[in-house]
Protein backbone atom coordinates (compact mmCIF):
# COMPACT_ATOMS: atom_id res chain seq x y z
CA UNK A 1 0.00 0.00 0.00
CA UNK A 2 1.45 3.35 -1.04
CA UNK A 3 1.74 6.08 1.54
CA UNK A 4 2.97 9.65 1.68
CA UNK A 5 6.34 10.32 3.32
CA UNK A 6 7.43 13.35 5.35
CA UNK A 7 8.30 16.21 2.93
CA UNK A 8 11.96 16.89 3.76
CA UNK A 9 14.28 19.20 1.84
CA UNK A 10 17.76 18.80 0.31
CA UNK A 11 19.52 19.43 3.65
CA UNK A 12 18.06 16.12 4.89
CA UNK A 13 21.04 14.50 3.13
CA UNK A 14 23.27 15.98 5.85
CA UNK A 15 21.12 15.30 8.93
CA UNK A 16 19.11 12.15 8.19
CA UNK A 17 19.07 9.49 10.91
CA UNK A 18 20.55 7.04 8.38
CA UNK A 19 22.98 8.02 5.63
CA UNK A 20 24.55 5.54 3.24
CA UNK A 21 27.25 7.07 1.02
CA UNK A 22 28.90 5.38 -1.95
CA UNK A 23 31.39 6.76 -4.46
CA UNK A 24 33.11 5.67 -7.65
CA UNK A 25 35.21 7.31 -10.34
CA UNK A 26 34.08 6.90 -13.95
CA UNK A 27 35.73 7.92 -17.22
CA UNK A 28 32.77 9.95 -18.50
CA UNK A 29 32.81 13.73 -17.97
CA UNK A 30 30.45 15.32 -15.39
CA UNK A 31 28.24 16.84 -18.12
CA UNK A 32 27.50 13.42 -19.63
CA UNK A 33 26.84 11.80 -16.24
CA UNK A 34 24.55 14.67 -15.20
CA UNK A 35 22.63 14.42 -18.48
CA UNK A 36 21.98 10.70 -17.85
CA UNK A 37 20.89 11.30 -14.26
CA UNK A 38 18.75 14.42 -14.61
CA UNK A 39 17.76 14.84 -18.24
CA UNK A 40 17.47 11.27 -19.56
CA UNK A 41 15.36 9.95 -16.68
CA UNK A 42 13.66 7.31 -18.84
CA UNK A 43 17.11 5.91 -19.70
CA UNK A 44 17.77 4.83 -16.09
CA UNK A 45 16.34 1.36 -16.74
CA UNK A 46 19.05 0.83 -19.38
CA UNK A 47 21.94 1.19 -16.94
CA UNK A 48 20.53 0.71 -13.41
CA UNK A 49 19.43 -2.93 -13.34
CA UNK A 50 17.18 -2.51 -10.28
CA UNK A 51 15.09 0.10 -12.15
CA UNK A 52 12.32 -1.30 -14.36
CA UNK A 53 10.69 2.06 -15.15
CA UNK A 54 11.72 5.67 -14.70
CA UNK A 55 9.92 8.61 -16.19
CA UNK A 56 9.80 12.32 -15.57
CA UNK A 57 6.58 13.82 -14.23
CA UNK A 58 5.34 17.36 -13.55
CA UNK A 59 7.24 18.76 -16.56
CA UNK A 60 10.53 17.41 -15.18
CA UNK A 61 9.99 18.58 -11.58
CA UNK A 62 9.13 15.03 -10.50
CA UNK A 63 9.84 11.40 -11.30
CA UNK A 64 8.04 8.08 -11.17
CA UNK A 65 10.32 5.10 -10.53
CA UNK A 66 9.62 1.39 -10.24
CA UNK A 67 12.11 -1.20 -9.05
CA UNK A 68 12.41 -4.95 -9.50
CA UNK A 69 10.30 -6.62 -6.85
CA UNK A 70 7.53 -4.05 -7.12
CA UNK A 71 8.74 -1.09 -5.06
CA UNK A 72 7.37 2.19 -6.44
CA UNK A 73 8.30 5.81 -5.85
CA UNK A 74 6.76 9.17 -6.68
CA UNK A 75 9.51 11.76 -6.30
CA UNK A 76 10.13 15.50 -6.36
CA UNK A 77 13.38 16.84 -7.78
CA UNK A 78 14.96 19.06 -5.11
CA UNK A 79 18.22 20.09 -6.81
CA UNK A 80 19.37 19.87 -10.41
CA UNK A 81 22.57 21.88 -10.67
CA UNK A 82 24.19 21.08 -14.01
CA UNK A 83 27.22 18.80 -13.80
CA UNK A 84 27.33 19.10 -9.97
CA UNK A 85 24.38 17.67 -8.08
CA UNK A 86 21.05 15.97 -8.69
CA UNK A 87 18.82 15.24 -5.68
CA UNK A 88 15.25 14.08 -5.26
CA UNK A 89 12.87 13.33 -2.41
CA UNK A 90 10.51 10.38 -2.27
CA UNK A 91 6.98 11.68 -1.68
CA UNK A 92 4.99 8.46 -2.01
CA UNK A 93 6.16 4.85 -1.83
CA UNK A 94 4.96 1.36 -1.07
CA UNK A 95 8.23 0.53 0.76
CA UNK A 96 7.17 -0.53 4.26
CA UNK A 97 8.45 1.50 7.19
CA UNK A 98 9.86 4.45 5.22
CA UNK A 99 9.14 7.90 6.70
CA UNK A 100 11.50 10.17 4.72
CA UNK A 101 13.96 9.54 1.90
CA UNK A 102 16.26 11.71 -0.21
CA UNK A 103 18.81 10.52 -2.74
CA UNK A 104 21.61 12.81 -3.84
CA UNK A 105 24.03 12.28 -6.73
CA UNK A 106 27.04 14.58 -6.39
CA UNK A 107 29.47 14.90 -9.30
CA UNK A 108 33.03 16.25 -9.27
CA UNK A 109 35.68 16.29 -11.97
CA UNK A 110 38.46 13.80 -11.27
CA UNK A 111 41.27 13.65 -13.80
CA UNK A 112 39.55 13.34 -17.16
CA UNK A 113 36.51 11.65 -15.60
CA UNK A 114 34.01 12.13 -12.80
CA UNK A 115 33.77 11.16 -9.16
CA UNK A 116 30.17 10.08 -8.63
CA UNK A 117 28.92 10.08 -5.04
CA UNK A 118 25.49 8.73 -4.18
CA UNK A 119 24.00 9.49 -0.77
CA UNK A 120 20.94 7.57 0.33
CA UNK A 121 19.46 9.51 3.27
CA UNK A 122 16.56 7.93 5.11
CA UNK A 123 14.34 7.87 8.15
CA UNK A 124 11.90 5.17 9.03
CA UNK A 125 10.82 2.59 11.51
CA UNK A 126 13.54 0.74 13.43
CA UNK A 127 12.95 -2.29 11.18
CA UNK A 128 13.29 -0.15 8.02
CA UNK A 129 16.56 1.40 9.26
CA UNK A 130 17.89 -2.02 10.29
CA UNK A 131 17.04 -3.49 6.89
CA UNK A 132 18.90 -0.66 5.13
CA UNK A 133 21.90 -1.06 7.42
CA UNK A 134 21.99 -4.81 6.81
CA UNK A 135 21.44 -4.22 3.08
CA UNK A 136 24.24 -1.64 2.81
CA UNK A 137 26.58 -4.01 0.96
CA UNK A 138 23.87 -4.87 -1.54
CA UNK A 139 23.05 -1.19 -2.13
CA UNK A 140 26.74 -0.48 -2.60
CA UNK A 141 27.03 -3.29 -5.14
CA UNK A 142 23.93 -2.04 -6.97
CA UNK A 143 25.46 1.47 -7.09
CA UNK A 144 28.84 0.20 -8.36
CA UNK A 145 27.21 -1.98 -11.00
CA UNK A 146 24.89 0.83 -12.12
CA UNK A 147 27.62 3.47 -12.37
CA UNK A 148 29.89 1.03 -14.20
CA UNK A 149 27.08 0.23 -16.66
CA UNK A 150 26.37 3.94 -17.10
CA UNK A 151 30.04 4.62 -17.83
CA UNK A 152 30.09 1.83 -20.45
CA UNK A 153 26.91 3.20 -21.98
CA UNK A 154 28.33 6.71 -22.17
CA UNK A 155 31.60 5.44 -23.66
CA UNK A 156 29.68 3.72 -26.47
CA UNK A 157 27.47 6.76 -27.19
CA UNK A 158 28.78 9.07 -29.93
CA UNK A 159 29.54 12.57 -28.67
Amino acid sequence: MARRLRPVEADFVENAPLRLVFARVVTAPPEAVFHSLAEDVSGWSEWFSAVTLARPTQDGAGREVRLRGGTRFEETVLVARASEVYAYRVDVTNAPGARALVEEWRLAPEGTGTRVQWTFAADGSPLFRAALTIGRAGLGRAFRDAVTALDRRLASTPA
